[in-house]
């Protein structure tokens, strides 16, 4: 895969994870973007060697959503 490809998921999973955000939590579109990246599961997203990214975004979502409950990940 190229990186422009793996820029595309991950971007492309970033953006549906906002609009989640932005309908679950009833959150602003800035509001939203801050959750997201300043979220320890956008550093996992963003990190090769986990291969997050090549997961669903309902499925890293879940993970967001967790962290925001309880403050971190699920390792």
């Amino acid at each position: 895969m190229t990186d422009y490809e793996i820029r595309f998921l991950k971007e492309s999973i970033t953006s549906q994870i906002i609009q989640f955000l932005m309908k679950d939590y009833k959150m602003s579109l800035q509001e939203s973007i801050d959750t997201c990246y300043n979220s320890e599961t956008f550093v996992k997203l963003n990190d090769l060697d986990t291969g997050l990214y090549y997961q669903s975004a309902v499925y890293i979502y879940s993970f967001l959503k967790d962290e925001l409950v309880k403050g971190k990940m699920i390792e």
